[in-house]
């Protein structure tokens, strides 16, 4: 027999180690798999900003039928994120995941049937519907299988998969575009939608059959193995104060949930400012080779994959996620403010911008770990997608904004600082909103498992 843990169950820093291989053997099992569910997930959210390279060319649409169908997406999606997990925590996860990715693969692939302005927007608004319910579906599922302390990093290795995405996806969809077209008499958007959507079916199917909903349903662990899952979340503590038990309704009186979606709502405005702006910023440093642009975009990607699993894990080793939350907001606010002194300086605005993608694609999978532990086990399927589908809104108003800044000044430093400032909102109001587990009367939140 193996040693159980005992007290120190809640430290991985501390466990024994035939724990740290029980869930060494659960992240083979489960990452690797939702890791390359979540690639194929936002490569058919973003695939659109390629494809409509070629579409406006062959389609009756404009700028105006693209940003709209572009937008009615995330409406899609903030409309059913909460009714889909609050079905996911009744059937649970396998059923769930199955039937979303087999319909959003079944709607990213009738993208390419699509020719007038109609189709497009009811296409993506039910790609939106589809998706709805994927990632905060996870992030639940993961509470059911890692006590708090581990999930920084297990949440950092699955986010990883949209900065992994942007590193690929303009090769990806460009070769698509320029080397399918004309094939079968396709253009080669219709091929762009076709290849990047069936895959989505294929791993919902694989999802339904290599998963379990839950550790004790797992024939792969031993009875043992179980066991130590189970300790562990028996002795599992809690690095923030949590609300007290209750159901999802009772959540929604909680004002410090609606403070959480609140500081989702600024942080994901800023990033989404950030990756839509980007390209742009490059060319402003001089670089006008679009194969160039790309290949610079790429390399602060690069150490915000590295940067995010790093802050993650010392995140859960430390016990302490506000903290790590705000340092990753300033460190991206520094870094941004760093390439406003070196406008022209190409390396040093490119070293100054990996710097702040570090701090960009660290905060958000610290904010889902903080989050799953404030909530309740009763409110988190609802709270989660709740506070996900807020924060989901910012995207549609702070690239608008943004836009405005840039048309009124025309200067690339006055949009810098309107994205550091909603960085800084964010960490300002996560300290307003959240506290220490330590807090004298703040008792921690149940384990979602």
């Amino acid at each position: 027999m193996h040693p159980q843990p005992a007290n120190n169950a809640s430290s991985p820093a501390l466990e024994s180690p035939f724990v740290k291989d029980v869930f060494k053997k659960i992240d083979l099992r489960l990452l690797p798999l939702l890791l390359i569910a979540y690639m194929v997930a936002y490569l058919d959210r973003i695939n659109i900003g390629y494809a409509q390279l070629q579409m406006k060319q062959t389609l009756p649409f404009d700028d105006a039928v693209y940003g709209l169908g572009a937008g009615v997406f995330f409406l899609g999606y903030f409309l059913f994120e909460v009714p889909s997990n609050l079905l996911l925590a009744k059937i649970g996860a396998r059923k769930t995941l199955l039937r979303i990715m087999v319909l959003w693969g079944l709607a990213a692939s009738a993208m390419m049937f699509v020719s007038t302005p109609l189709q497009f927007y009811i296409v993506r608004f039910l790609l939106g519907v589809f998706e709805a319910g994927f990632f905060p579906g996870v992030i639940l599922y993961f509470t059911y299988w890692y006590p708090s302390v581990r999930r920084g990093q297990v949440i950092a290795i699955f986010m990883s998969a949209t900065t992994i995405v942007s590193l690929i996806a303009g090769p990806l969809c460009g070769s698509i575009l320029k080397y399918f077209d004309g094939l079968a008499g396709l253009h080669g958007w219709q091929w762009l939608f076709l290849v990047q959507g069936l895959p989505a079916i294929f791993i919902g199917v694989l999802v339904y059959f290599l998963l379990k909903d839950k550790p004790d349903q797992a024939p792969w662990l031993s009875t043992e193995e179980t066991a130590v899952v189970e300790d562990a979340f028996r002795h599992d503590t809690k690095d923030v104060a949590g609300e007290a038990e209750g159901t999802f309704v009772q959540m929604l009186q909680d004002p410090r949930a609606y403070m959480l979606a609140l500081v989702y709502f600024f942080l994901l405005g800023a990033t989404y400012t950030m990756v839509f702006w980007v390209p742009t910023l490059i060319q402003s440093w001089g670089v006008k080779d679009l194969l160039l642009v790309g290949i610079y975009a790429s390399i602060p990607n690069a150490a915000g994959i590295i940067g995010m699993i790093l802050m993650g894990r010392h995140s859960d080793k430390s016990h302490e996620r506000r903290w790590h939350f705000v340092a990753c907001v300033v460190i991206a606010s520094v870094g941004l403010f760093i390439t406003t002194l070196l406008q022209g300086n190409l390396i040093g605005s490119i070293l100054a911008l990996s710097v702040a993608v570090i701090g960009i694609a660290s905060a958000t999978p610290l904010f889902f770990a903080l989050t799953s532990e404030y909530l309740s086990a009763g409110a988190a399927a609802g709270g989660l997608a709740l506070i996900s589908s807020l924060g989901n809104l910012g995207p549609a108003v702070s690239p608008s904004i943004n836009g405005l800044i840039l048309r009124s000044t025309g200067d690339n430093v006055y949009s810098i600082y309107f994205v550091m400032a909603l960085y800084l909102l964010s960490g300002t109001f996560l300290l307003l909103a959240i506290r220490p587990a330590s807090a004298k009367g703040l008792p921690a939140a149940a384990p979602a498992h």
